[in-house]
């Protein structure tokens, strides 16, 4: 053996054998070499250069290598230094894992050339503590009798270490438990192993399965451990006795109950499993023959069921003795006493019955009459035996009670067909047993209808807008009315109430339809002429005597747009053009004409506005849309037309709007024209007024008469006032018209009561207007009336433009 030599790099130790035997070129000495696991890549292990007393400058040289025999390459050789350093970790528990010893070796050939040495080296490597002890499995389920004494062993798989020495398994500990605890075995290879000790009894009934954790710690330090659960299961032992929820049952059942009739459920309880807690009910000896046979007893679910006929006069009570046995191998038993108690019961219904009923009655019969005879029962006696017999208290009829147990049907309130037509009567008799017994019997009454109801209509008063021009026969409304009476009773007629309107009867303007009341317009309807009617429809049912009422129909014609403007201001004869002649020294703003329009229509289509439809110039004139005032815009120039001519359309509200066009020729004058005194009328000729009966024309002749009369005298209080000089020059804002030079404006008058017959347009010195009421049926009245002969005065033109107003407020709108 030849010398060592010992190395210590990074405070681990490296020791070095060499051995001095050589046989030729290659060594026999063996160099040993000590590391531990897990050293880092290139980490050195020794200086085989100065070991083997080698010349490191010519390593390269000799080719210097490093052979590791039947293993992977961890190692190598620094052939500048020499130097012997780790390539790859070396995991011992994985280069000896099939060697008992805990020794483990790397066997290392170092080789050179020039000449060939050849050196061994063993590198021992050393164990460090890189494994936690670990169990075969992760669960170890146990079986254990809850009859096993104290003391009892049970074997547990060993933790397995790959570690060797102080690093491997040491020690077992085991989780609390009252039951349970371990003691800790060595074999005769030094490894450690756990026994289970029971030392504690088991009762599966407090406790079916225990939960336990076993933990191996290895001797290493740190330590490493490992765990395994213990899963310990407590097999059953028929230990318990069957036990029944009550030593005694007391049950009461009433006699004639059904065959199959539930008793009474027994109900035992095992706290065992399995077969040591299935239960078996039968009865004991001590239980009569009489009661088996009258009650049976189910094996399996403890039900007892009635089996014969209960009887409360044969036996009232039945006592009986229950065993409930386990099917364990050593069986166990409980037992109870039950008392059955046989009830009696009212088991007779009371009978009814009827001996005579009158149906159908008519709805109108008289009260207290009797409709039914009835006669009830019962074979019980005592109180079960005693009836009462009712009838549904919301009806108008009322048991009374002729004699012993026969009552009368009579009627108690009055009958009425319309709501109710017929009766459901159910008579019930009930005996005063307990419980009850009873019985019914319906009965259905039929009600026969008497005339006793007017036809009503769903409104009593139909208003009914119809738009005029209507066409003739056109249906209007259906005004249909309501009998809840039967067959003939219901039956209705209408009628249209006669009445006569300005000697027309309704009948000849409106038709109805007898059978189903449809309103019918029998003639064509203008607005103009009629605005409403009111009258009265009948409907009568056919009955005996016959009912009727009546409702209030009121018809409002619907105004249509169906009349054209007339134009009434200024006058013109046919169509013709209106001539006008004014100064040219007209001053800007100054009223030229006013174009007048009415329209019969209603207010809304009778709404005029006007406008140019042409003009000459449109810088010159300009028309008040609403009140027809044309006025001049400007003065007249040098430049401008001597004639000018204006067209004026007036149109109304409606839809589609309706028009009338006038035209008025303007001619300028540089002189002033004549006076109204001196000016004459044009007599205004309508063909309308061809209509105008003889009387009319005498009336209105003599009321303007008087109207003349009346305006002479105040002519002459005013001629008395200083008058101005007839050379003065004339205004320059007079707007005079030489052919109406009073400017006649005419009044139309429609078929209303009262409009006004009479008014005079606008005027230079102003207006005055007579208002008259006319009869019924006038068409048109158009008179005119001279203002005054002066030009200046302004006074009546304000008031009389307020009468106007007040008059025609539609003309100025």
């Amino acid at each position: 053996m030849g010398s060592y030599v010992t190395m210590v790099s990074w405070k681990r130790y490296v020791s070095l054998v060499i051995l001095f035997s050589t046989v030729q070129h290659i060594s026999s000495s063996v160099t040993h070499y000590s590391i531990p696991e897990e050293m880092k890549e290139g980490s050195v292990v020794a200086n085989l250069a100065t070991d083997l007393s080698l010349d490191v400058k010519k390593l390269s040289k000799r080719k210097m290598r490093l052979d590791i025999i039947a293993n992977k390459k961890y190692l190598d050789v620094n052939k500048e230094t020499g130097e012997l350093y780790i390539v790859e970790k070396i995991d011992r528990e994985y280069i000896c894992i099939t060697k008992v010893s805990e020794l483990c070796y790397l066997k290392l050939e170092v080789i050179l050339e020039n000449p060939l040495r050849i050196f061994n080296i063993e590198l021992e490597i050393l164990d460090m503590n890189d494994n936690a002890p670990q169990f075969r499995r992760d669960a170890i389920h146990l079986d254990i009798s809850e009859s096993t004494p104290a003391g009892e062993r049970f074997s547990l798989s060993n933790a397995i270490d790959p570690d060797v020495g102080s690093n491997s398994v040491k020690t077992y500990y085991l989780s609390e438990s009252e039951h349970f605890n371990i003691e800790v075995q060595t074999g005769r290879d030094g490894s450690k192993f756990a026994d289970l000790i029971l030392k504690k009894t088991l009762d599966r009934e407090q406790q079916a399965v225990h939960n336990l954790i076993l933990t191996a710690v290895d001797g290493g330090t740190p330590a490493r451990s490992g765990t395994a659960s213990i899963i310990v299961h407590v097999l059953d032992t028929n230990d318990n006795a069957p036990k029944f929820d009550k030593d005694s049952y007391h049950v009461s059942i009433m006699e004639n109950s059904p065959i199959g009739s539930l008793v009474v459920h027994l109900n035992a309880t095992d706290s065992d499993e399995g077969s040591n807690s299935d239960l078996t009910y039968s009865y004991s000896l001590y239980t009569s023959e009489k009661t088996q046979e009258t009650f049976n007893l189910n094996p399996s679910t403890g039900e007892i069921t009635v089996k014969g006929m209960l009887n409360y006069e044969d036996f009232k009570m039945y006592d009986m003795e229950v065993i409930a046995a386990d099917k364990g191998v050593n069986s166990l038993s409980g037992q109870c006493k039950l008392t059955i108690v046989v009830e009696d019961m009212n088991d007779n219904h009371p009978e009814i019955s009827i001996k005579s009923f009158q149906s159908p009655v008519k709805e109108n019969i008289e009260l207290d009459t009797v409709i039914a005879v009835v006669s009830v029962g019962d074979k019980d006696s005592g109180d079960n035996g005693i009836v009462d017999l009712h009838i549904p208290d919301n009806m108008p009829f009322k048991l009374r009670e002729s004699s012993d147990n026969y009552y009368e049907l009579v009627v108690s309130a009055p009958l009425d067909r319309e709501k109710v037509p017929e009766y459901d009567i159910t008579f019930t008799v009930t005996d005063r047993g307990s419980p009850p017994l009873s019985d019914n019997e319906t009965m259905t009454l039929e009600l026969l209808d008497v005339n006793d109801n007017v036809p009503q209509f769903p409104q009593s008063f139909y208003t009914i807008r119809v738009m005029e021009n209507n066409a003739p026969g056109a249906l209007l409304s259906s005004l249909t009315a309501f009998d809840p009476d039967l067959h003939e009773n219901q039956y209705l007629v209408y009628f249209i109430i006669e009445k006569e309107i300005a000697n027309t009867s309704m009948s000849m303007l409106f038709s109805i339809n007898p059978e189903n009341g449809n309103l019918y317009a029998l003639k064509t309807f203008d607005y103009e002429m009629e605005k409403e009617f009111l009258f009265h429809i009948e409907a009568r049912d056919s009955g005996v005597p016959p009912l009727s009422s009546n409702m209030t129909v009121h018809i409002i014609i619907v105004d249509q747009n169906d009349n054209t403007p007339v134009i009434v201001s200024p006058w013109r004869a046919h169509g013709s053009v209106v001539e006008e002649k004014i100064p040219r020294s007209t001053d800007k703003g100054s009223l030229v004409a006013k174009v007048i329009a009415i329209d019969t229509d209603s207010v809304l289509n009778s709404r005029i506005t006007y406008q140019f439809l042409q003009v000459t110039d449109a810088t010159l004139f300009s028309l008040d849309q609403y009140n027809g005032e044309i006025r001049t815009m400007r003065m007249f120039s040098y430049r401008d037309p001597r004639h000018q001519r204006l067209v004026v359309v007036a149109k109304d509200n409606g839809d589609p709007a309706l028009s009338a066009t006038v035209t008025i020729k303007l001619s300028t004058v540089e002189t002033a024209v004549k006076t109204y005194s001196d000016m004459t009328e044009v007599p205004l000729e309508y063909d309308i007024f061809s209509d105008l009966n003889l009387y009319l024309v005498i009336g209105l002749g003599s009321v303007s008469f008087l109207l003349l009369i009346t305006i002479l005298v105040t002519i002459v209080l005013k001629c008395q006032k200083p008058k101005a000089s007839k050379a003065a020059p004339p205004c320059r804002n007079s707007v005079i018209s030489e052919r109406n030079s009073t400017i006649a404006d005419s009044t139309l008058v429609s078929n209303d009561a009262y409009w006004y017959s009479l008014f005079l347009a606008e005027t230079r010195k102003g207006k005055l207007v007579v208002r008259q009421p006319l009869p019924k049926g006038s068409r048109y009245i158009v008179s005119s009336i001279p203002s005054s002969t002066g030009l200046t005065e302004t006074s009546d033109s304000a008031a009389s433009t307020l009468q106007v107003r007040r008059e025609f407020p539609y003309l100025f709108e």
